[in-house]
């Protein structure tokens, strides 16, 4: 059973960075394309970043191209996501997420993900 666990969230100052962690188990990693959510309250998920399997293809919201960067590290089954120049607006629990099917484009459609972990709260202080 795929297992995803995510660490690295907390309360930074608005301008602040913070690199979330998320690691993957019950499967070979490196087949999978890996996927970074968020939620507000009140809000739909959304995606924030997604990552093809070798690394070579990426999607990333608008509101956070230039300052997130999702990344993994394949020996270690671990996907990153560094946060920088935080805003309040980036206040949610964010989630890790891996689809079923091996070697499939990094979606930012909700539905394409089957595996989540259990979120991660991130908070940005104004």
């Amino acid at each position: 059973q795929v297992q995803l666990a995510e660490s690295g969230g907390g309360l930074v100052q608005a301008g602040g960075s913070l690199r979330l962690s998320c690691s993957a188990s019950g499967r070979p990693f490196s087949s999978y394309s890996m996927g970074w959510f968020r939620q507000a309250p009140g809000k739909e998920r959304e995606l924030v970043a997604a990552i093809y399997w070798n690394s070579g293809g990426f999607n990333y919201a608008d509101s956070v191209k230039g300052r997130f960067t999702i990344s993994r590290d394949n020996a270690k089954n671990t996907v990153y996501l560094q946060m920088n120049s935080l805003k309040p607006e980036d206040t949610a629990v964010y989630y890790c997420a891996a689809p079923k099917r091996a070697y499939s484009l990094p979606s930012r459609f909700r539905a394409d993900y089957d595996y989540w972990g259990q979120g991660t709260q991130v908070t940005v202080s104004s």
